[in-house]
């Protein structure tokens, strides 16, 4: 393989590029605080808005707009994760960071202001052109401020910090919308992002990757919002949908050629956006494969476990988000437990395939789930599920960020963070039309029989106008209309067989995502281990090895 070209000045950081060599710890502790602040805005977004959404909609009378308050910014926060990214190895991390967090907080209070449906759905297309920027800088300055060996220590943190806001979000939103309103479910970022702003303003020196001409890959920026656009929306219709519609497959084919023209344009562009020389280091493109599909594969676990507890324990949408407390537990540890390994032993390989391993066998347990698994025992799948996880938040970032030249840190990053955000949303909407596959009316009619009813009782076919996709939305206790026309002394066994049914349907569907994390642990032996830097300049080359190893010099250590 070609190795990257050896470029001292780009890639060996001074503090005239990298004014982060002169923070003392103080400031960099600070600043790492205030950048996990603002990752726990925008994850705090993710799980505070959705238990409250349906209220939202019914006083603003939006039902039928009701996916696109969350597919807006979606869309919008996906689309710009990769353009911020390269922007803050060119114009440097604080500019784009403070341009982020400030969108994200405007998008927020004019949400919390919205009065129409329409206005909610363009402000939080605003919040989520801020968002954007969130997740992939706020990485690429871990990467700034700590050599790679360092790094193990803190990325774990943000494993944590979507642990924690995944905890709090339910419980806070609930609170708010009962006591107050539902408009402070947006107000409640303003503290928080206004701190955030004001620690990194005052502290965080502009970093960035070069000292060049910048030339903005316009063309590059068009194709891929073109490309990425159709897609998300193409996948949003389809969990709605069939994918035979053509509104479905439709989108996605012209977003897939756009993304074709978008390679193109890579290919010849100055300064790409994704520069594809990147794909050409084997581990940094098995990780952006491996992690592709590490998400897609535990993404039906998150949709379809609170599904479970709502629909067949009957527990509050509040409530059901509690109960995954066990996954989010064994996420947690392991980020953190993960993080301090490779910190402490500079081996990264064995703890990723380790993970990904514990991921699929906790989604292999979680596919014999059935209507009648004590609590328990699924408490212990969804640990055993979120402790897989866990590596993957923390590890694959110090991966990357080890394996490309220091000018191309914040680029990488973000590459790693639209992989991952494809990569859930591709498998929640595989694993939610595998769900509408599995939950058929003979799997129904089986199990419902199986439960004891009376064979006479229970119509062969579908009743008429009985429409199973709209199961998901059924109230606990009397899931399915035509119950009520049931003799009373056999509704408890046809509500006890729908269980059953929709309880396999959902197990089936984990299915998908045992095999998607068993593919990740293929990919993943394609990593090279490359040896964790102690400095900030010695760089990597293309074939996995560090630039000394390659051109037989000295690694550069930076200033300190």
């Amino acid at each position: 393989m070609e190795a990257f070209p050896i470029d001292n000045e780009a890639d060996v950081p001074t503090k005239e590029n990298d004014p982060a060599l002169a923070l003392d710890q103080r400031a960099k502790f600070e600043i790492l605080g205030a950048i996990l602040l603002g990752m726990f805005l925008a994850a705090l977004d993710q799980t505070i808005v959705g238990p409250v959404l349906p209220r939202i909609v019914t006083e603003l009378n939006g039902a039928e707009l009701y996916t696109w308050v969350v597919t807006i910014f979606l869309l919008t926060s996906t689309i710009t994760v990769p353009i911020y990214g390269k922007l803050s190895d060119l114009y440097g991390r604080r500019p784009l960071l403070l341009i982020g967090i400030s969108l994200f907080l405007v998008g927020s209070a004019l949400s919390g202001l919205s009065q129409t449906m329409w206005q909610l759905i363009l402000f939080r297309g605003i919040q989520g052109l801020g968002a954007g920027a969130l997740f992939p800088i706020a990485l690429a300055v871990i990467g700034d401020l700590f050599t790679p060996a360092e790094r193990g220590k803190y990325q774990g943190l943000f494993g944590a910090v979507f642990g924690i806001a995944f905890l709090v979000g339910p419980g806070l939103g609930g609170f708010l919308t009962d006591n107050f309103s539902w408009h402070w479910v947006f107000f409640v970022n303003l503290p928080i992002g206004i701190l955030a702003l004001i620690v990194i303003a005052r502290l965080l020196p502009n970093i960035k990757g070069r000292r060049r001409d910048v030339k903005i890959d316009y063309l590059g920026v068009i194709t891929l919002t073109l490309g990425l656009m159709p897609i998300l929306v193409g996948l949003t219709l389809a969990e709605s949908s069939q994918w035979s519609d053509p509104a479905v497959w439709g989108t996605i084919v012209l977003g897939v050629a756009f993304l074709v023209a978008f390679v193109i344009v890579e290919a010849r562009a100055a300064e790409p956006i994704i520069p594809l020389h990147l794909f050409r280091n084997r581990t940094f493109s098995a990780s952006m494969v491996a992690i592709f599909l590490a998400t897609f594969g535990f993404g039906a676990a998150i949709i379809f476990l609170p599904l479970y507890f709502q629909i067949v324990e009957g527990t509050s949408a509040t409530a059901s988000g509690y109960k995954l407390l066990p996954f989010l537990f064994g996420l947690i540890v392991s980020s953190i437990a993960s993080g301090q390994i490779v910190s402490r032993t500079g081996r990264y390989k064995g703890v990723i395939v380790g993970g990904l391993v514990i991921l699929a066998i906790g989604l292999y347990l979680m596919s014999n789930l059935r209507a009648d698994t004590s609590d328990l025992v699924l408490s212990l799948w969804m640990f055993v599920a979120g402790f897989g996880v866990g590596p993957t938040f923390a590890v694959f970032t110090i991966i990357v960020q080890n394996s490309v030249p220091f000018h191309e840190l914040g680029t990488a990053t973000a590459d790693l963070t639209l992989f991952r955000q494809i990569g859930t949303t591709l498998g929640l909407t595989l694993a939610y039309t595998f769900f509408r596959e599995n939950l058929t009316w003979n799997l129904l009619h089986d199990q419902i029989v199986s439960a004891g009813a009376p064979p006479a009782l229970v119509p062969a076919t579908a009743p008429a106008g009985f429409d199973l996709s709209t199961l998901t939305s059924a109230l606990p206790g009397n899931p399915v209309a035509f119950i009520s026309q049931v003799p009373a002394q056999f509704q408890a066994v046809f509500i006890q067989g729908f269980h059953q049914a929709f309880t396999i349907a959902i197990a089936n569907s984990m299915l998908l995502g045992v095999g998607a994390a068993a593919a990740s642990v293929i990919v993943a032996f394609f990593l090279r281990e490359i040896p964790l830097r102690t400095t900030m300049g010695a760089r990597p080359a293309a074939d996995g090895k560090p630039a000394s190893e390659s051109s037989g010099t000295t690694p550069v250590a930076a200033i300190d």
